[in-house]
């Protein structure tokens, strides 16, 4: 039927009438079931929010805790607290002194090193303690304490005791037991099993204060950490925090909705299984609602301002446009293929005749253009092939190298001799007969040939050794990789170093990949320029003052076999530098 309706409309009715649909169709939708879905998708972007912050809390909750007790254990592992703890009554006497002076030490450094510690007390089962902020208030044992009796009790595990009011000890800084944690767990001896004492230290409840007040739910929502007997280890100042029913949470975590001071609030929690502290998160669902509502009146009425102007503009299409249009686009898009062969053809000499006519002859020229390039790169090249063939002659070099060589051994100048053999193998494996792949050996050959002479020029103060895994020589490299490694390491590091310098070359296979390593013993790089240089070759950005060989290598091997293969750096400063060559192993 609407087939019917619509034939023999023309193109401008048809477009009018189907944008005012497309436009109409997403209005009515909004306004039967779109509050409904924006507002539930509001509150569970929130809940999911909440539910980040309070996981997020808790781990870092977690994170502290378990370094106070790592911080235990290495204090029970260290020999001078073991000795204090294992001392018998009678060594006691004899050197307690020393001994808790010892002890006094080794607290002292590890409070230095974590400004979160309010304090820590060493306690064996003799009554015996060793502090440098804590001190007993009475006589009365620190063994009968409850902390202590309770870590002994569970000696496996960590004990946790949030704001701890009560105890026989007192400070010699300022902190009360409002400010801190208390984290403590009994030393065992690891041959007996038997507690040798209790590691007791005081946590700042600042660390757990920085992770809470910097979060924020809304205008009014908040987060609070409390204990596994429903007591507030921390909570930021705010009277809806001391309603919160610790019955209305359950065991583990969850979620649920109460009336608070007549106003609903949603109230998310999570029971830390290592911790066994819960974080809950609190905040008013009449704010979240109110903003869902607020939108929706915005939403209602830009909605029927789009809606007027739509059908405004929707007057201004023309049956004329739309076929010559998609028709004339659909030729760009081949031609953009690189399909040149493509003509508009139109019926009409108006504009849209007009543009595909000016279409044809672009396409047109663009034809001819890449034509004339072509021609003109192609005698470029022959030409640069003809220039390069008469600069170099290879037979008519060697042919010189080998004559020289012969009169300077006629000569008995072997130094000479030397100089002009490994020459003669540099060109000859440089050159290649134009290949750019040649085997590992003549690789490790050519890099040999340019040490000789590097050798000689430098006259003693340099040395180098090559040393190579017998089934890699017949593999197959890009050539002309090592050479410039071993150029920067003599320029770079040899020369810039007193004394004798040694460059040691390795190649072989390393997980199943081929690898080349140039290590030298010279003037090294900083860690910065270390960062530069891997910076330089990830981002593929040349050098702009020196370095190019290497980093013409680095981008051969990636252009050719990819990014995981390339140049690796490593090196300590006045000490030396690795580079490591990553390479594929191909066999003929």
């Amino acid at each position: 039927m609407l087939t019917s309706f619509l034939k023999g409309k023309s193109i401008r009715f048809k477009l009018q009438l189907y944008f005012f649909s497309l436009i109409l169709l997403p209005i009515i939708t909004m306004g039967m079931i779109g509050d409904v879905i924006y507002s539930k998708a509001m509150e569970e972007e929130v809940n999911t929010h909440t539910a980040q912050m309070i996981g997020k809390v808790t781990d870092n909750v977690e994170f502290y805790i378990h370094d106070m007790e790592n911080l235990i254990y290495y204090l029970a592992n260290d020999p001078r607290v073991k000795q204090f703890l294992n001392a018998s009554e009678n060594e006691l006497s004899q050197s307690g002194n020393e001994q808790k002076g010892e002890v006094y030490k080794v607290l002292a450094t590890y409070k230095s090193i974590h400004p979160e510690i309010a304090g820590i007390m060493v306690v064996s089962e003799n009554d015996r303690y060793a502090s440098n902020e804590m001190t007993t208030i009475s006589r009365d044992p620190l063994t009968a304490e409850m902390w202590y009796k309770r870590s002994v009790a569970e000696a496996n595990t960590v004990q946790l005791f949030s704001k701890p009011i009560g105890r026989n000890i007192m400070t010699n800084i300022n902190y009360s037991a409002d400010d801190v944690v208390a984290v403590a767990k009994a030393v065992k001896n690891p041959l007996t099993g038997r507690c040798m004492g209790v590691i007791l230290i005081d946590m700042k409840l600042e660390v757990i204060k920085k992770l809470i007040d910097g979060i924020t739910l809304g205008k009014k929502g908040f987060l609070y950490i409390m204990d596994e007997n429903g007591g507030i280890v921390y909570a930021p100042i705010n009277p809806i925090v001391y309603r919160v029913n610790y019955e209305w949470l359950g065991e583990q975590s969850g979620s649920t909705v109460k009336k608070i001071k007549d106003d609903r609030y949603q109230i998310m929690y999570k029971e830390s299984d290592y911790t066994k502290w819960k974080t809950v998160g609190v905040f008013s669902l009449n704010e979240t609602l109110g903003e869902v509502a607020q939108n929706r009146y915005y939403s209602f009425f830009i909605a029927l301002i789009t809606l007027m102007l739509a059908t405004i503009a929707s007057l201004f299409f023309t049956a004329s446009i739309a076929k010559p249009l998609l028709a004339l686009g659909k030729l760009m898009h081949r031609a953009e293929d690189g399909d040149l062969s493509v003509r508009f053809h139109s019926r009409y000499n108006d504009e849209i005749g007009r543009l595909g006519n000016s279409f044809n002859r672009m396409i047109g020229e663009i034809s001819k253009l890449i034509d004339m390039v072509y021609e003109e790169q192609k005698s470029k090249r022959e030409a640069e092939l003809k220039t390069l063939q008469a600069q170099i002659k290879p037979h008519f070099l060697y042919n010189t190298l080998d004559t020289i060589q012969w009169m300077a051994q006629a000569q008995g100048m072997a130094d000479i001799v030397k100089m002009v053999n490994a020459l003669a193998k540099l060109f000859r494996i440089a050159l290649s007969r134009g290949r750019e792949v040649i085997k590992v050996r003549e690789e490790l050959e050519h890099v040999n040939s340019y040490l000789t002479i590097q050798t000689v020029r430098y006259e003693g103060k340099l040395e180098y050794d090559i040393s190579f895994e017998e089934d890699i020589l017949e593999c197959e490299v890009i050539k002309l990789i090592l050479q410039p490694v071993v150029e920067n390491a003599i320029y770079h590091g040899i020369h810039a170093k007193r004394g004798k310098g040694k460059i040691s070359i390795y190649a072989g296979k390393e997980q199943g990949n081929l690898c080349f390593i140039v290590r030298d013993n010279g003037k090294g790089m900083t860690p910065e320029k270390i960062k530069q240089i891997t910076e330089m070759l990830r981002a593929n950005r040349s050098p702009e003052q020196s370095g190019y060989g290497m980093f013409n290598v680095h981008e051969r091997i990636r252009l050719s076999f990819g990014v995981e293969y390339g140049l690796q750096f490593e090196s300590e400063y006045e000490a030396g530098t690795v580079v490591k060559i990553i390479h594929p192993l191909m066999k003929g």
